[in-house]
């Protein structure tokens, strides 16, 4: 519950700032040139969404622009499109709530448009991004329903690449639901689909998510294994958002060090990201890697530190303001002053944000706003305040329907009635405590998920070398065709020397090779295909060995000295080989142009 309380506010943005001030020229320029309405949109689906980081006004702009394109065009796939990229740019921050009610707003609209002109794979995708809403809003039964339509309307299209989407989307709502079994069997799902499509964009998807999982499950190695997977698999996607990628890849390596409580290493990774930010001369998307420091200095009881980093990194504040996120640098102050001891100013910083946090923003954030005056309350042994926080945290957790956030909260609830004397509620909300606590453990027993991991990883190993033995069996196919048209050729080569006026003994080497090739070829071919009867005994296979050799070597000597001797002594084919030439030289004689 620490981590989730360590500015929180900033979760929502954090995936955002992968866009390029650079990029955003270059998007003018295609749009420009652009002649068509589908050229068009893509590069102002690209400017929009690459200026929710820097400049909303202008973002707005292009968005709407692109809608005004769509429309003229009358094309209801374009139309589509644009919807749900306005509902795109908008999620990056989800944050506060209307970007998300407008979110939510454009994808309805581009579902509803999508099922009334029956374009199947538009609506299976508004349906998911209507999912991914859903769940940075908390809201694990809408995102489920809206999965579940995605996958109910996915027969209607061949496209696995949008399957594999739909099962990814499943891994990260179970995982809310904290359902992790089921989360873990889609996720293993996924990356099975996406490695038989060969998409490494999918492949590095299903990486991250596999690595969020087994960090929900305090296994950070294993987490950090799969994110780090997820960053070696840029090396194969070459696109301009790459490079950002890898910003964002290394810092989120870093949290999870973090909360793997190896502080000093988080920071190395930290450092890192934010060399590699300022090799692209890109400060935005700094803000993750800034955010994420803070947080560290707080994880290791370092909040004097984390006070002075904030202050000393103005960029962080700037971007946050620069995006209608000024209100969560106070609520970044509030929380730090509280953890320093300094109550005073804490309190200050929250009354400030109040209004903005009842009403403004989304349902996680107004459970981490109230959880967290929650516990300053109880620092300052105001009890009765904090049991008010408390219980509103309670309530918004019970709307989201996270198992092990209402636990958190009634902990708390537990203790402050027991501080205040009323044991009655105090062991009514320890009861709630042990019965969420064996819900908890009863959706993510560590022997299943072992057991479903285990089996998937035995299935992926199978497939991988079952896909191995089909190469190099294609592989030595070809070369037993090379081999036996050599032969042949040999064979051929041998018979035409014996048509021309060749020395003897040049016939008999040819012969020699031609003949040792043609017989080992034959030897080759017996060993690879002995072991059905052998079973790869050493008696049973030296008995055939021999065998084989006792009728191929008489066979092999007594016909290479027939068709040698016959090759050398006949002179029938001497003279077809003559005859052959004659006619040969004839023709180019004829040929030949007349001397004036």
């Amino acid at each position: 519950m620490r981590k989730l309380c360590f500015i929180l506010l900033l979760v929502f943005i954090a995936s955002t700032a992968s866009s390029q001030t650079a990029l955003i020229d270059s998007f003018k320029r295609e749009l420009a040139k652009a002649q068509t309405s589908e050229q068009k949109i893509d590069a102002l689906g690209y400017l929009c969404r690459t200026l929710m980081n820097s400049n909303l006004p202008e973002a707005d702009k292009y968005g709407l622009q692109m809608i005004e394109v769509a429309e003229m065009s009358r094309d209801r796939k374009l139309m589509v499109k644009a919807l749900l990229t306005n509902g795109e740019r908008y999620s990056y921050l989800a944050g506060r709530k209307d970007n998300l009610d407008k979110a939510i707003s454009y994808y309805t609209q581009a579902l509803e448009l999508a099922r009334q002109n029956k374009i199947d794979e538009q609506m299976i995708s508004a349906y998911l991004y209507l999912s991914e809403v859903s769940r940075v809003n908390a809201d694990a039964e809408k995102a489920l329903n809206y999965n579940n339509q995605a996958f109910a309307h996915i027969g209607l299209v061949k496209n696995d690449s949008l399957a594999t989407r739909v099962h990814l989307e499943y891994g990260s709502v179970y995982l809310l639901k904290n359902e992790k079994i089921l989360a873990l069997k889609n996720l293993m799902t996924a990356i099975r689909m996406a490695e038989d499509l060969k998409n490494n964009q999918l492949i590095r998807a299903a990486y991250t998510k596999l690595s969020g999982f087994y960090a929900s499950i305090e296994d950070y190695d294993k987490a950090i294994d799969y994110q780090v997977k997820a960053y070696e698999q840029l090396k194969l996607i070459k696109t301009g958002q790459t490079v950002y990628a890898r910003v964002q890849d290394l810092t989120r390596i870093g949290d999870l060090y973090t909360a793997k409580k190896s502080y000093d290493m988080a920071m190395t990774w930290y450092e890192k990201s934010l060399a590699l930010a300022d090799s692209i001369k890109y400060e935005p998307i700094k803000a993750m890697a800034y955010r994420s420091i803070v947080s560290n200095y707080l994880a290791a009881d370092q909040p004097q530190k984390a006070l002075k980093y904030f202050n000393e990194q103005p960029q962080l504040k700037r971007y946050l303001e620069s995006v209608n996120f000024g209100h969560f640098v106070d609520q970044s102050y509030g929380y730090i002053y509280s953890q320093l001891g300094n109550y005073d100013s804490a309190k200050y910083y929250y009354n400030k944000i109040a209004p903005f946090f009842e009403q403004g923003v989304n349902s996680t954030n107004q459970y981490s706003y109230n959880y967290q005056l929650g516990i300053l309350y109880k620092k300052t042994k105001e009890y009765d305040k904090s049991l008010e926080y408390f219980l509103k945290a309670l309530q918004i957790a019970q709307g989201m329907g996270q198992l092990e956030t209402k636990r958190y909260v009634v902990t708390e609830l537990d203790s402050i009635y027991q501080l205040k004397g009323d044991f009655k509620q105090a062991f009514y909300y320890a009861s709630l405590n042990y019965a969420y606590k064996d819900s908890i453990d009863k959706l993510g027993k560590e022997k299943d998920l072992l057991q479903i991991e285990v089996a998937d990883e035995q299935q992926r190993q199978e497939r991988i070398e079952k896909e191995k033995i089909e190469k190099k069996q294609k592989r030595d196919n070809i070369q037993y065709m090379l081999i036996t048209i050599g032969i042949a050729s040999l064979f051929i080569f041998m018979v035409m020397l014996g048509m021309f006026k060749v020395s003897a003994t040049t016939i008999k080497m040819v012969g020699f090779f031609t003949f040792l090739m043609f017989f080992e070829f034959i030897f080759l071919i017996f060993k690879k295909n002995i072991y059905s009867f052998t079973y790869g005994e050493p008696w049973k296979d030296l008995a055939f060995m021999i065998l084989l050799a006792a009728i191929l070597l008489p066979l092999h000597h007594w016909l290479e000295h027939k068709v040698i001797h016959y090759l050398t002594t006949h002179n029938r084919l001497t003279a077809s080989g003559k005859g052959l030439m004659d006619r040969l030289l004839k023709r180019k004689i004829k040929d030949k142009p007349k001397e004036v």
